[in-house]
């Protein structure tokens, strides 16, 4: 099971995902509205007047008529435009979502990649110092050892056994959170990076899909300006009627076919508030963009800095715990010979246990800090 294909499995089943194809919708719901020939949705009008209650002479009139409302000069294409970057911020919307739920994907894989690593060293520790219990046991039978020595040796075993316990429980917890999070059961295979990778993270990459969104977010708000500037009035209506009038009992109708043009005024009091909304939208999210842009260049900066001193501390662990294993092999061997005491032998299994942990922990912290690198610089696993 490879990152990519839990990350593919993740967004089958995310929230987001959702989000972001109700945002797609609606964004062409909106592109399919400014396509359209008229401003409005078309209307029907049915009037009808008698005297019934009145005279009851007969008089009556009846009126149908349909009413189209017209775009205004240049409103129609400012609303395609805006419609058009509702569409372009749904899709870096989308991707900046990917982006997100990729980071949680990561850092769930490289947290169950130390959990397992943790546990697989404190179970080693676990079965080597059951090993050596048996042998002082078997000493300690022989005369060769005190049984004070047996009830250290199980002492640091049993307290091996409860660490090992926590470690399968961590473990069991770091698997659950990766089932909810993908609904896999298989478990990821992630490797520390190569030097090669590490160079190629430091790199340049395209724009961020959050900076993106910000950027996007800005073309929309001017996009929606343009077109309230543009709709200075409600739009007008073009209607065609028929009408028919009886003046009385036994007088002949008459009947006509009239069209109309209704212009509404465009007022102070409604443009304001639409263009002070719309400025205002502009301003927050230049705003955005611009603290966007700069959170973004410090957590570069941060990612790079993570990425290398983790390398560095990688290198560190990686010679202590070979120097403290190898340390424990010859006190191991001293011990057997009967040339060392227990407790230096427990001393030095217990520090070369450690630092295996600390190496295991070491190289996921080191695949980490290069996952954040790589979603720091927007790319998908």
């Amino acid at each position: 099971m490879t990152l990519t294909q839990a990350f593919e499995a993740a967004w089958l089943r995310a929230v987001q995902a959702r989000e972001s194809d109700a945002q797609s919708r609606r964004a062409r719901a909106e592109q399919a509205a400014a396509g359209s020939l008229w401003a409005a949705p078309p209307a029907i009008e049915v009037n009808h007047l008698n005297d019934r209650l009145h005279s009851n002479a007969g008089r009556r009139e009846t009126e149908v008529g349909l009413v189209w409302p017209l775009w205004l000069p240049g409103q129609r294409d400012a609303r395609a435009a805006a419609a058009d970057a509702e569409s372009k911020l749904a899709d870096a919307g989308t991707q900046a979502a990917r982006l997100r739920l990729a980071g949680q994907v990561r850092e769930s894989a490289w947290r169950l990649s130390s959990t397992r690593a943790e546990a697989a060293s404190v179970a080693a520790q676990a079965r080597y110092l059951q090993g050596v219990s048996d042998d002082v046991q078997r000493r300690v039978r022989a005369g060769d050892l005190a049984r004070a020595d047996a009830l250290a040796a199980r002492a640091e075993l049993l307290e091996a056994q409860s660490a090992q316990g926590d470690a399968d429980q961590r473990l069991q917890a770091a698997r659950a959170q990766w089932r909810t999070l993908t609904g896999l059961e298989a478990l990821p295979q992630v490797q520390p990076p190569s030097p090669a990778s590490l160079a190629d993270a430091a790199l340049p990459s395209e724009e961020h899909p959050e900076l993106r969104v910000a950027a996007q977010s800005v073309e929309r708000a001017r996009k929606r300006l343009d077109s309230v500037n543009l709709s200075r009035r409600d739009p007008p209506e073009l209607s065609v009627k028929y009408r028919e009038e009886s003046p009385g009992y036994g007088e002949a109708a008459q009947r006509g076919i009239g069209i109309g043009l209704r212009i509404p005024f465009g007022t102070e009091s409604r443009n304001a508030p639409l263009q002070a909304a719309a400025i205002g939208e502009l301003d927050v999210a230049e705003a955005a963009e611009q603290r966007v842009r700069a959170q973004h260049d410090a957590d570069l900066m941060l990612a790079r800095s993570a990425l290398q001193n983790a390398a560095r501390q990688l290198d560190a662990t990686r010679d202590r715990a070979g120097l403290l294993r190898e340390r424990a092999r010859l006190i191991d061997a001293s011990f057997k010979a009967g040339e060392t005491s227990l407790p230096d032998l427990l001393r030095a299994a217990n520090a070369a246990a450690q630092a295996d942990s600390a190496f295991a922990r070491q190289q996921a912290a080191l695949g980490l800090a290069h996952a954040q690198l790589q979603q720091t610089l927007g790319l998908l696993p």
